[in-house]
C-alpha cells in the first residue's frame, strides 16, 4: 500500500514503520476497493486501491498490516459491494463495522473522492460513530436470506401473473367469461391451464381473438402453477432451516417459520455482534426516541431500523392479541390506564423484541448432545 497522496491535515510519514494498532477504512465498489490506513491518533498513513477479488482482499490486508496491527475496520456497503471483503476480514480476526456515507454538510466542506471516503470510514470507527458490526454471512442465516430473496421475487411474479390473468378475463369474450364465472382461484387456474392443451388454429392458418385469449389464459395459468410450486419448495427449505438451527423460536406464541426467518436475517449468523436487547430493538425499529423539549417530555416511535423485522414483530403482536390470553389481559389493563391502541402495540412489539433477542443469543446445544 503506497503512502497517501491525498491532501490531509494529518501528516503522512515518509517511512514505513509499524505504528502499533492501526484502523482500516475501505470505500467499496464493484470492481475495485479503495483502502486507507489511519493511526489511532487519526493520522493518514497510506491509501491505495485493490481489485475486488480474493487475491485483492489478501493484498489489501497484507499491506495494511505492514503499518501496524489491524484489529478494526470500517467498510462501506457491508451488505452489497463490501460483503465479500467483510467476510474475509472477519475470518482473519478483524472486527468489521458498517459505515454509512459521509454527512452531506461534511462532504460539501471537505469534498468527495474515494480516498477521502475510505479515510472517513476509518475515522467513523475511531470516533465510535460506526457501531453496527457487520454480519459474517457464511452460515445458515445467509442461506435463509438467499431462499427468502427467491421466495419474495416468486411471490411478486405470481401476484403479477394472477392480476394479468384476471385482467384478460375482464375484456374476454362474454361466452368465455360465462364459462369461467363463479370458479374459485384454484379451479380457475386449473381450467385455464387446460386451454393450451386443446387449442387449435382455424382454417387457412388464421387465429381468432377468442383462441388467442384462451391460449394467453392457459400460459398465464401454467406460469402461476410453476411459481406456486417454486414457492412451496422454498418454504419447505426455509422451514427446515429454522427447525434445525433455531427451533426455540418456533415454540414462541405468534412465531412461525416465515416470521422466524425474517428475525434471524436481521440478527445475522453472528448474534454476538448485538451488544444488548436495546440494540436489537433499535435495529428492529421498535425502540423509543426522545422528542422532548422544555417542559414537553415525550417520546416518538423509532422510524428507522429493519422494516422486515419490524413487520415480523407486528405480526407476532397481532397474532398474540387474537390467541394469547396473557397478551389480551395486558391489552385490557393498559386500555384502562388510558393508553391508546397504538401505544400498547408499540410496547408489545418492544417486549416481543426482548424475548426474541434472548432466544437467539442463548447458546444452543450441539447436535451430539
Amino acid at each position: 500500500m503506497s503512502s497517501s497522496t491525498v491532501p490531509s491535515t494529518s501528516s503522512v510519514p515518509r517511512t514505513r514503520r509499524p505504528a502499533g494498532e492501526v484502523v482500516l477504512g475501505v470505500d467499496t465498489h464493484r470492481d475495485v476497493h479503495v483502502a486507507a490506513v489511519l493511526s489511532v491518533s487519526g493520522a493518514v498513513l497510506a491509501t491505495d486501491e485493490f481489485p475486488a477479488t480474493a487475491a485483492g482482499y489478501r493484498d489489501l490486508l497484507k499491506c495494511a498490516r505492514k503499518w501496524g496491527t489491524v484489529r478494526r475496520a470500517g467498510v462501506e456497503g457491508t451488505g452489497s459491494y463490501g460483503a465479500s471483503l467483510s467476510r474475509y476480514l472477519l475470518a482473519q480476526g478483524v472486527d468489521v463495522f458498517d459505515v454509512n456515507r459521509m454527512d452531506r454538510a461534511d462532504r460539501r466542506r471537505r469534498g468527495k473522492s474515494d480516498p477521502l471516503d475510505a479515510q472517513n470510514a476509518a475515522r467513523a470507527v475511531l470516533s465510535g460513530r460506526a457501531r453496527a458490526r457487520a454480519k459474517t454471512g457464511y452460515g445458515p442465516v445467509q442461506i435463509a436470506r438467499m431462499y427468502k430473496l427467491t421466495k419474495v421475487s416468486a411471490v411478486k411474479a405470481r401476484t403479477q401473473a394472477i392480476n394479468q390473468l384476471k385482467a384478460v378475463l375482464v375484456t374476454a369474450d362474454p361466452v368465455l367469461r360465462e364459462e369461467l364465472a363463479g370458479l374459485g382461484n384454484a379451479e380457475l387456474f386449473r381450467t385455464c391451464a387446460r386451454f393450451t392443451d386443446a387449442h387449435g388454429r382455424e382454417e387457412g392458418g388464421a387465429e381468432s381473438v377468442v383462441q388467442a385469449t384462451r391460449i394467453t389464459l392457459g400460459l398465464l395459468a401454467h406460469r402461476i402453477g410453476r411459481l406456486s410450486e417454486e414457492i412451496r419448495d422454498v418454504e419447505a427449505r426455509l422451514t427446515g432451516l429454522v427447525e434445525r438451527h433455531a427451533p426455540q423460536l418456533l415454540d414462541v406464541v405468534g412465531i412461525g417459520p416465515d416470521t422466524a426467518v425474517a428475525l434471524l436475517i436481521t440478527v445475522g449468523d453472528n448474534p454476538e455482534r448485538l451488544d444488548s436487547e436495546a440494540s436489537f430493538a433499535s435495529l428492529c425499529g421498535v425502540s423509543p426516541v426522545e422528542r422532548s423539549s422544555g417542559r414537553r417530555q415525550v417520546r416518538r416511535l423509532n422510524r428507522g431500523g429493519d422494516r422486515q423485522a419490524n413487520a415480523a414483530l407486528h405480526r407476532i403482536v397481532f397474532t398474540r392479541l387474537r390467541v394469547d390470553p396473557r397478551t389480551q389481559d395486558y391489552y385490557e389493563s393498559r386500555i384502562k390506564e388510558g393508553k391508546t391502541r397504538r401505544e400498547i402495540v408499540r410496547c408489545l412489539k418492544r417486549y416481543a423484541a426482548r424475548e426474541v433477542f434472548h432466544l437467539v443469543k442463548r447458546p444452543q446445544p450441539s447436535p451430539r448432545s
